[in-house]
């Protein structure tokens, strides 16, 4: 059977329709779906149910409005409602991945970095932070980041470590942060239990400040999973990277290209296609 993907939605949430395409080029089956159709808040028709899904997708945007704080009202909606119903989701080992907005939700409701997970199928208390870039400003350019994840994401299994991916963040509120005083422990946890999925680079493969961290993340974190790797949250946008004409410099490539002078600009797929093929091949095998 095909994995059934849920791409959640509500009021200014974006990008879930290039995330649905992405998976259903892969050929998975995805669905759409309004956070009202979960709750029931909807038509008899018109419900859907999480457990009828394999995998649960946070998308980018500014869910209603980030008023507050980013994603914090959305977590706050999906403890209230559906608190009960992701706790059962996880424990089954279905898998969960926020994207951005997606990924400052999960961080708002507890379930990244989710140290010290317990059988009691409840959501954690929040642990970390995802605040205001250094540049104080919205931040949209493209970034290069770094697989540093040794095995545990089942969304970077198929990407090698160390390899360099590329794609466009486009964020004000996407630096991660712990408070001080519990910021050697954390990040201590984060590498022993291998959480830290990607990090910010420079076109060198080093660690770098502004722009290559485009926001100040502590340590270049530009994504983390939780520690049974089930759960990946990213600031970077791979759904905005699954062609390579999405890239910026796609029409400079596809010239040197035709020319001869450029090399690699032939495989029509950007790096934003790993994470989702890898995220369905566990799904498939399982």
């Amino acid at each position: 059977m095909k994995p059934r993907i849920c791409i959640l939605r509500i009021e200014g949430t974006n990008c879930e329709l290039e995330t649905f395409l992405a998976f259903k080029r892969l050929g998975a089956s995805a669905d759409i779906v309004h956070l009202k159709q979960l709750i029931g808040a909807v038509k008899e028709r018109e419900r859907r149910d999480l457990k009828d899904y394999n995998l649960l997708v946070l998308p980018g945007g500014f869910s209603s409005g980030d008023y507050i704080r980013a994603g914090a009202i959305l977590a706050a909606r999906l403890k209230g409602a559906l608190g009960a119903e992701i706790a059962d989701f996880i424990a089954d080992g279905n898998p969960i991945l926020g994207i951005c907005n997606g990924f400052q939700v999960l961080v708002e409701m507890g379930l990244l970095p989710g140290f010290d997970a317990h059988e009691e199928r409840e959501i954690e208390l929040q642990q970390a932070a995802l605040t205001t870039n250094d540049s104080a400003r919205f931040e949209c350019r493209p970034t290069l980041i770094k697989h540093e994840n040794r095995g545990t994401c089942v969304f970077t299994q198929g990407i090698p470590k160390g390899r360099m991916l590329k794609m466009p963040c486009a964020h004000a509120e996407g630096k991660f942060f712990i408070d001080e005083q519990k910021r050697e422990r954390y990040l201590e946890l984060l590498e022993d239990n291998d959480q830290i999925v990607f990090r910010y680079v420079d076109p060198e493969g080093r660690y770098a400040s502004y722009p290559w961290n485009p926001n100040g993340s502590l340590s270049n974190i530009a994504g983390i999973c939780n520690p049974e790797g089930s759960i990946l949250g990213l600031m970077p946008h791979p759904e905005r990277a699954f062609y390579t004409i999405m890239e910026p410099d796609w029409s400079r490539r596809a010239r040197a290209w035709k020319l001869g002078e450029g090399s690699g600009y032939g495989d029509a797929y950007g790096d934003g296609k790993l994470i989702f093929e890898s995220v369905l091949n566990y799904l498939r095998s399982g």
